[in-house]
């Protein structure tokens, strides 16, 4: 019994984890998001440092993150979540090609003339990106948590 609650634990508290790291990164970004459109004589490695957390949370999303949901959303057959979640998706994947092109162009680059324009666009799409992402953490992750503490005390 106790190692079953150890394993509902895991499972559900790792989740956890992951979601609370990757939302710390998307901070992280915000922050440098903000920095890279200040003139400084560090711009460029703070530009640098931003595109590489960009790339590094675009990743986790898609590596890490939306695959513990979906299997979260499977585990409990949330058929209705786990079709909430596919739309989400098409949203998020729309705004992958724009943070790629960004950095695509600013890791090949010193010129910073459409920098501000190329921030605007780019902080657009991640807004779009976080909405939808925070409502597939709450169709999948958030929906479920109360039925997973359940389930680690009954294990």
């Amino acid at each position: 019994m106790l190692e079953k609650c150890r394993s509902a634990q895991e499972r559900w508290g790792g989740v956890n984890e992951i979601i609370d790291r990757w939302l710390k990164a998307r901070q992280d970004l915000l922050v440098l998001l903000l920095e890279s459109g200040e003139e400084s004589d560090t711009r460029a490695q703070t530009l640098e440092s931003f595109c590489q957390i960009l790339v590094d949370y675009t990743s986790a999303g898609y590596f890490e993150v939306y695959d513990q949901l979906i299997k979260e959303g499977h585990a409990f057959r949330d058929e209705a979540g786990l079709d909430t979640a596919k739309r989400l998706f098409a949203t998020i994947d729309g705004t992958t090609e724009v943070i790629l092109d960004f950095n695509d162009k600013y890791e090949a680059t010193d010129d910073l003339s459409t920098l501000s324009q190329d921030l605007s666009r780019l902080a657009e799409m991640l807004a779009v990106r976080f909405e939808a992402e925070d409502q597939m953490i709450a169709v999948l992750h958030l929906a479920h948590s109360a039925e997973a503490q359940r389930e680690a005390t009954v294990s």
